[in-house]
């Protein structure tokens, strides 16, 4: 598992992250905090997010999540380029 520690900490989420045990799955993010959970695809072409699944996740909570992930895509991307490298 990778982290994301450049998105500052006073953000939602508590860890947001990449696992490395999901073949090869293209571009995404999960995002955890106490009981709630999601996983968002990231579409580099189009610069957009979709939503993959979310666990206790209320509507306001998934738009932070979102904000959160527009505001730092391009370096989600970078980092993610960097994991994918190492694997």
């Amino acid at each position: 598992m990778a982290d994301l520690n450049g998105i500052p900490s006073q953000t939602f989420t508590q860890d947001l992250s990449f696992y490395a045990n999901e073949a090869n799955e293209p571009i995404h993010i999960h995002c955890r905090k106490a009981e709630k959970e999601c996983k968002y695809w990231l579409d580099r072409k189009n610069f957009d997010v979709a939503e993959a699944f979310s666990y206790r996740m209320t509507g306001k909570d998934k738009r932070e999540v979102k904000r959160i992930i527009f505001e730092h895509f391009e370096y989600i991307e970078s980092e993610w380029d960097k994991f994918q490298e190492k694997k």
